[in-house]
């Protein structure tokens, strides 16, 4: 199969050290950004630059659906329609107790991180064939529910969680695997979007690892789903989260 991937949130952190792993396996890329063209279009040079492969920076907020469409619609145009698909976007907002959240937040909260997940998922299956494969990068704080902090991105990681089981189970008998993974504390520019840019480091003592993740050690997980090498493996999910 000619492997071509999307990954959403492409540009930075996990989605770029995802995009180059890839890379390094041989996928074309269609990496998607919502501001950050910079940093996209660093990540595509540095590609092209050192492997073989085709790769693009498309604009897209995936939180809309006509933007979700224009971008699938130009990979399409551009490098060929998804076969494997990387629903990395999300959004981490001030750290707050639920008491203090309003409905605007906590919308843009879920829409961000679980409305985004839906559409991509949609146009990607919309597309794949048997052999497909989608990988979507939920959260240990799902699991752990982020008291304090992050209530609403644990409960939007948590709905990303049972999205990824309901259509690996719609797809099954397709051939179209679906699966999930779950980082931990990695060290990524995300946590400064929620006001801590230290926060690995202030809890590292607090993980069975003592130390935060890199996005790399995300980024294996994740190939490692989308391979051929996993293709026994649907509806699952692997924990990054150095046993937490």
């Amino acid at each position: 199969m000619n492997k071509r991937v999307l990954i959403t949130g492409g540009g930075r952190g996990i989605g770029a050290a995802t995009a180059r792993y890839l890379a390094a396996q041989g996928y074309h890329l269609c990496l998607n950004y919502r501001q950050d063209r910079a940093s996209a279009e660093a990540v595509v040079a540095e590609i092209l630059a050192t492997h073989p492969v085709e790769c693009i920076a498309v604009q897209a907020d995936v939180s809309v659906e006509a933007e979700v469409v224009r971008l699938f619609e130009e990979m399409d145009a551009r490098l060929g329609p998804v076969t494997h698909l990387v629903n990395n976007a999300g959004r981490l907002q001030p750290q707050m107790r639920v008491l203090e959240m309003s409905a605007e937040r906590i919308n843009q909260t879920l829409t961000t991180n679980v409305t985004s997940c839906f559409l991509c998922c949609r146009e990607a299956v919309r597309r794949m064939t048997a052999g497909g494969a989608i990988v979507n990068v939920s959260s240990a704080a799902a699991r752990l529910g982020s008291p304090g902090e992050y209530v609403d991105y644990a409960a939007a990681k948590g709905a990303v969680d049972v999205l990824t089981r309901g259509l690996s189970l719609e797809l099954a008998a397709q051939g179209i695997r679906v699966n999930g993974v779950r980082p931990g504390f990695i060290y990524t520019d995300m946590h400064a979007d929620g006001g801590e840019p230290g926060r690995v480091d202030r809890i590292k003592g607090a993980i069975p690892l003592q130390r935060g993740g890199e996005p790399r050690e995300v980024a294996a997980a994740i190939a490692w789903l989308l391979s051929d090498e996993a293709s026994y493996a649907t509806g699952t999910f692997i924990d990054v989260a150095g046993g937490r």
